[in-house]
C-alpha cells in the first residue's frame, strides 16, 4: 500500500527542502519504518556544502533508527512485530559483485549506486518520515536505548570495522590521531580491547572528552612534536597501532613514523579532496609496517555495534551535539557543519 511521505532533501547549495513523495508498495520481506531519529554524517554535510556532487534533489540519511509501522508479506511475525524499536542499516551492497561474493560487502562495487525505488529520490534515503527496508537490515533496540543513541549504530559499526583491521591485543599501546566523533568511538572500543590509548588532538575540549571516555594520555600536537612524544611514551619503539581519523593527508607520514617495528597504521577517514602524500618504501620494508585503510562496516560489524549499544558497553550519548525537529532540517544542517560539532540528530 503506497503512503504519502515527507523527505528532507538537499535542493541546492546549502539549501534544504521538505518535499512530498509517495512510497512504493512493500515488496515481499519488506517492512515500513517510522523514522524517529536520523543523524547527519559527514556525507550529508559534504553534499549540503557541494563538496560531494550528487544529482539534486537528493535524500541523505544512513544513520537511522525508528519503529516498525507495517509488515509486508512474507515477514516472520514471530520475529518482527509492529512497534518493534530498531536501528536500521541503510548502506547498500549488491550481493552479486566479486567483493560481495567473497564476504567483503563493505567494498561492494556498486556501493554508491543504490537503486532508486519508484517515486523516491537518489541517495541513502533515511531522511524521510517513513522508509521501506528489508528485515535483514533491522536490528532490535531495547527501551533503555533512545532512538538518538540507536541512530549512531552505523558510525560505531564503522569504527568496529576499523578496530578489527588493527587486530589489537591486550596491553598494546595505540595512538588515535583526531578526537572527532570517530576518534572518540575508537577510544572507547580500543579501551575495551585492553589497550593503552594515546590521543593526538589540538582541541582542548575534545582531549578532555577523550580522557573521560577512557584515553590514558592525550596531547596537543601543536605543543609536542607528535612522533617524538609518542616514542617517549613507548621506550623509543613507537606504537603497535596508529589510527588516523583525520582527513588531513599530511598526517599520514606522521602516523607511519609513530608506528613501531611490526606495527600497523589504519587510514580510517576519507580524504576530500584527496592529495598524494610522500611515504618511505624503505620504512615499510625495513620495519614491516602494515599500512592499510578501513571503509564502511559490513553486516557483522553493524550487529556488533548494535550489541555494544544495547548492552551499555559503549555510551553514545556524549557524541550527540544537538537534536532538531523534522521541520527544522535547514537549521539542523547548518548546525552540523559548524567546526567542532559532533553528531546533529533530526527527530520525528
Amino acid at each position: 500500500m503506497a503512503l504519502k511521505i515527507k523527505t528532507i532533501a538537499v535542493t541546492g547549495l546549502k539549501t534544504i527542502g521538505i518535499l512530498d513523495l509517495e512510497t512504493p508498495d512493500l515488496r515481499r520481506g519488506e517492512v515500513l519504518i517510522k523514522v524517529h531519529a536520523a543523524a547527519l554524517c559527514t556525507l550529508e554535510q559534504r553534499i549540503f556544502q557541494g563538496e560531494v556532487k550528487m544529482p539534486l534533489p537528493c535524500t541523505g540519511g544512513h544513520e537511522v533508527s525508528g519503529e516498525i509501522a507495517l509488515l509486508g508479506e512474507g515477514v516472520n511475525p514471530k520475529k518482527w512485530a509492529i512497534g518493534n524499536r530498531v536501528a536500521v542499516r541503510l548502506l547498500y551492497n549488491c550481493g552479486e559483485c566479486y567483493y560481495c561474493r567473497t564476504g567483503r560487502t563493505n567494498m561492494c562495487e556498486r556501493a554508491l549506486k543504490k537503486p532508486v525505488r519508484e517515486g523516491l529520490l537518489i541517495g541513502p534515503g533515511g531522511l524521510c518520515d517513513y522508509i521501506i527496508v528489508e528485515t535483514k537490515d533491522l536490528f532490535l533496540i531495547p527501551e533503555s536505548v533512545s532512538y538518538e543513541e540507536a541512530a549512531l549504530t552505523e558510525p560505531l559499526a564503522c569504527c568496529v570495522h576499523s578496530i578489527n583491521r588493527g587486530n589489537l591485543q591486550f596491553g598494546e599501546t595505540i595512538v588515535i590521531i583526531g578526537g572527532g566523533i570517530m576518534g572518540q568511538n575508537h577510544v572507547m572500543l580500543a579501551k575495551r580491547k585492553g589497550c593503552r590509548v594515546i590521543v593526538s588532538e589540538v582541541d582542548a575540549n575534545r582531549r578532555k572528552l577523550a580522557r573521560q571516555l577512557g584515553a590514558d594520555i592525550t596531547f596537543n600536537p601543536l605543543e609536542h612534536e607528535p612522533v617524538e612524544y609518542v616514542r617517549s611514551l613507548t621506550d623509543g619503539r613507537g606504537a603497535e597501532c596508529v589510527f588516523n581519523t583525520t582527513s588531513i593527508p599530511s598526517v599520514v607520514p606522521q602516523a607511519i613514523e609513530m608506528a613501531g617495528k611490526g606495527g600497523s597504521v589504519i587510514q580510517y577517514s576519507s580524504m576530500h579532496p584527496d592529495a598524494p602524500t610522500p611515504i618511505s618504501p624503505q620504512k615499510l620494508h625495513g620495519n614491516e609496517i602494515i599500512l592499510t585503510g578501513s571503509i564502511s562496516p559490513n553486516a557483522e560489524d553493524f550487529f556488533v555495534a548494535n550489541r555494544l549499544i544495547n548492552y551499555g558497553i559503549i555510551d553514545m550519548k556524549p557524541l550527540i551535539a544537538k537534536a532538531f525537529p523534522f521541520e527544522e532540517a535547514q537549521k539542523a544542517f547548518e548546525a552540523s557543519i559548524v567546526p567542532g560539532t559532533f553528531r546533529v540528530i533530526i527527530k520525528n
